[in-house]
């Protein structure tokens, strides 16, 4: 291929890549809508029994039917997207502040300081970050459930920016800033602007892509949010003894949980997010 060709190409895949992170942006936009009015998009409370017949087919009326206990499947949903993208907002937080940024400032810590850093929190990288948060939960409470996921996440997101950070480090744009005699403070300050313009809507939307699944499926495992507080793990495994049955009662909040996740995925690039 010529250099030529090979610029277009790169050119068109980075137009490509742009398209699918507004994509994502935009669609995380609509479900944080969404879940910001579920009060008023609702026809009913969350968990309110009796509001059709019991496992309803979606109908004009019902257009995500009920289940066994006649609860509106669409309001259920609606409600269940607000309680995971709360939680999950939360758990973002905490991985961004942990993770992300605590990577990024160990990596401009004296270099012995920040390898033992390094170390020990790649300790914990290494354990499943899923596993960390059931742990976590199992510690403490279900009520902990978000900040057991962001605490989960938070080590592989440490060592990312961490590695990627020194990486950096390496450049020759970084040699020659450090030439000039530019103070470590100045440095820094540069340094964390650019952290912000580049690299933060990246790492959240990586990270609640990851507590978003984590959640989930700490809430379908048991370890997660509780009635009347449902989130959309937690529906689906309510509805575990009629998937044959009564198909929609999962597969609505099934699919509301894979567009979050999805369009968080496109968001950051399609980039692997902090590993659940």
């Amino acid at each position: 291929m010529s250099v030529a060709g090979g610029q277009a190409s790169a050119l068109a895949m980075g137009r490509l890549r742009a398209v699918l992170q507004a994509i994502g942006w935009g669609g995380l936009a609509i479900m944080a809508t969404i879940a910001a009015l579920s009060d008023f998009l609702a026809r009913a409370p969350a968990d309110t029994q009796g509001v059709g017949a019991s496992l309803e087919s979606p109908s004009p009326a019902m257009p995500f039917g009920t289940d066994d206990l006649g609860r509106d499947i669409l309001g259920e949903s609606v409600h269940a997207l607000s309680v995971t993208a709360q939680h999950a907002l939360l758990a973002a937080v905490i991985t961004i502040a942990l993770g992300s940024f605590a990577g990024f400032a160990a990596a401009r810590t004296p270099k012995a300081f920040g390898i033992v850093l390094r170390w020990a929190v790649g300790l914990f990288a290494s354990v499943p970050g899923l596993l960390l948060a059931i742990l976590l939960v199992g510690l403490s409470t279900k009520d902990f459930a978000a900040i057991a996921a962001g605490l989960g996440a938070s080590p592989i997101a440490f060592v990312r920016a961490y590695d990627r950070t020194r990486r950096e480090d390496f450049s020759a744009h970084a040699r020659y800033a450090r030439a000039t005699g530019i103070s470590p403070a100045s440095l820094l300050r540069r340094d964390l602007t650019y952290e912000f313009r580049n690299n933060f809507l990246q790492s959240a939307a990586r990270a609640i892509a990851a507590v978003t699944i984590m959640l989930s499926t700490a809430s379908f495992l048991g370890f997660g949010a509780t009635p009347p507080h449902r989130d959309l793990g937690l529906m689906i495994a309510a509805a575990r003894p009629n998937y044959l049955a009564a198909w929609w009662t999962a597969a609505f909040p099934a699919l509301a949980l894979i567009l979050l996740i999805l369009f968080a995925r496109l968001a950051a690039g399609l980039e692997e997010g902090e590993r659940p």
